[in-house]
């Protein structure tokens, strides 16, 4: 049986010149190796054709970091606080995400992709954590791999089956899933309240963490299994 095929939505960055490239961290590249999956990126295009053919190309899919979600898209006007939006991106990855789980495909969002997930599904998020009371840390100083805050998973949840109760996770994002979407429940949240992962218990792994596990699973033997998890997933998808 051939390694499943595992999409990871690309970034857009704008060099000084203005050019634009697509790119994906290394970070995704080697922890979707690591865990068994062959890596390819997916380009941000506005062709729904090509999307959909995007999707029958991969046999699971990763929503990965970025910029911010423009607040349009879930009835908000643009806060003080909001970051740079590219919504070419936003459109891509919505699309993207709604035609790979309409295929039932596995689909691990991340960060920025727990919070696409949630817009696309009809929920909201903070434009900034500064509109949460007694909000901790969530933009760590220290290295990407390192751990900075814990978060409480929920019992029964397919989190917790795969990582247990508790974890200790990193954390670099001003935003976060506020209303979440139906079909849709939370399963991990930080001691301040704030949202760290949801699922869809209707699918088979349908996942978004606001933690990047993809930089932790070197040295992080849970976060590795989230994406060997994941990965097994999709292999039930190669053909």
């Amino acid at each position: 049986m051939r390694k499943p095929i595992i999409g990871i939505s690309a970034n857009v960055l704008t060099l000084d010149n203005g050019a634009e490239r697509a790119a994906v961290s290394t970070d995704y590249i080697k922890a979707v190796t690591e865990a068994g999956g062959v890596p390819v990126i997916l380009p941000v295009i506005t062709d729904m054709t090509s999307i959909q053919h995007q999707v029958i190309l991969i046999d699971g899919l990763i929503l990965s970091g970025g910029y911010d979600v423009d607040p349009l898209l879930f009835d908000e006007q643009p806060t003080e606080k909001l970051g740079y939006v590219y919504p070419e991106r936003d459109f891509h990855e919505i699309e993207l995400v709604k035609a790979a789980a309409f295929a039932k495909i596995p689909i691990l969002g991340i960060c920025r992709g727990i919070q696409l997930i949630n817009i696309a599904f009809g929920g909201t998020i903070y434009q900034d954590l500064s509109e949460v009371p007694g909000v901790i840390k969530h933009m760590q100083n220290a290295k990407n791999y390192v751990p900075t805050h814990t978060i409480e998973i929920a019992e029964k949840s397919l989190l917790a089956n795969i990582i247990g109760k508790r974890a200790v996770v990193n954390s670099f994002h001003h935003q976060a899933v506020r209303m979440v979407a139906p079909g849709f429940t939370i399963t991990a949240r930080t001691l301040d309240g704030v949202i760290e992962a949801i699922e869809n218990p209707g699918s088979e792994f349908f996942v978004g963490v606001q933690w990047h596990p993809e930089m932790m699973s070197a040295s992080r033997t849970c976060m590795l299994e989230l994406l060997k998890s994941f990965i097994n997933a999709a292999a039930k998808y190669t053909v």
